[in-house]
């Protein structure tokens, strides 16, 4: 499993641990002799420590080494942690870690073999070993590395755009009767029979004419009604989207577990760091 550092694993790491910083960290031994300090931890894809990169006094030889998580003990109320059964003679021995060391398996195991005992069974298999292979080294003892989570529960507010209607927008034909009123005109020939004007003259038998035939011509006229249709432009429809906007309020009853502490007889307990509400 590829390893990483910690502050690029977690760049605020510092407020995921409450404000405690394990890289400003003393590392002494049992026996209360400083070591050096922890200059930066190790951890896994999944975030759990597996070094603490230790940068050993001069004393020690001033080189940097790589301590098993699961050796040391972190007590943050002494800004210090400690490791049992570390001289000066086995930090000689141990690997040097360098910043551009290659967490490779070949490496590891380089580490690893520095901090085993004599009576230590264990046989390395690259492809089938683990970090749970060896408890000793990398398990995390309850009362000296004991952590736990507390969750609480926030609201978080989303949008979803959903679909709460459709408009089709289409035209269909009515049907009316309209009724048209055209005055037209038709001649006709009215023949009036009146008496003459000269009545009882005697006619000149000169001037009499006796005739066959025609004798005038009329030409009569009528109107006819010419009605058709026309189609034109009644009104114009136009179709559009607008955005009404809204403000929605929800209230939710949310959970958040808090830190409860009990002691009995007379003990002091310090509590390092703070939460988002406070201190507890």
């Amino acid at each position: 499993m590829p390893l990483h550092k910690l502050e690029n694993f977690d760049p605020n790491y510092r407020e995921t641990f409450g404000g405690d910083d394990v890289r400003a960290l003393e590392l002494y031994t049992g026996g209360g002799d400083r070591v050096g300090s922890v200059a930066d931890v190790i951890v896994d894809d999944d975030g759990h420590f597996r070094y603490l990169v230790i940068d050993t006094n001069v004393d020690f030889f001033g080189k940097k080494i790589l301590l098993p998580i699961g050796l040391s003990r972190i007590d943050y109320a002494a800004r210090r942690v400690y490791v049992d059964g570390l001289s000066k003679q086995q930090v000689e021995g141990l690997v040097e870690y360098k910043e551009d060391t290659i967490f490779d398996h070949h490496y590891e195991e380089k580490v690893r073999s520095g901090f085993r005992t004599p009576t230590s069974n264990v046989t390395y298999d690259s492809d089938t070993y683990n970090y749970q292979t060896e408890p000793a080294l990398y398990g995390l003892n309850e009362q000296s590395h004991q952590t736990f989570k507390l969750y609480e529960e926030r609201l978080i507010a989303n949008k979803q755009r959903v679909k709460t209607g459709e408009v089709t927008v289409g035209k269909h034909i009515e049907t009316d009767t309209a009724s048209v009123t055209v005055p037209i005109q038709k001649e006709r020939v009215l023949i009036e029979r009146v008496a003459p004007t000269e009545a009882g003259n005697v006619i000149d038998p000169s001037e009499l004419k006796f005739e066959e035939g025609e004798v005038a011509r009329i030409e009569l006229y009528e109107e006819t009604p010419d009605i058709r249709k026309e189609a034109f432009v009644r009104e114009e429809v136009r179709v559009k989207k607008v955005v009404e906007r809204d403000t929605v309020e929800t209230q939710e009853t949310i959970r958040r577990e808090e830190l409860d502490v009990d002691t009995e007889g007379n003990l002091q307990v310090q509590e390092h760091g703070t939460n988002t509400h406070g201190a507890i």
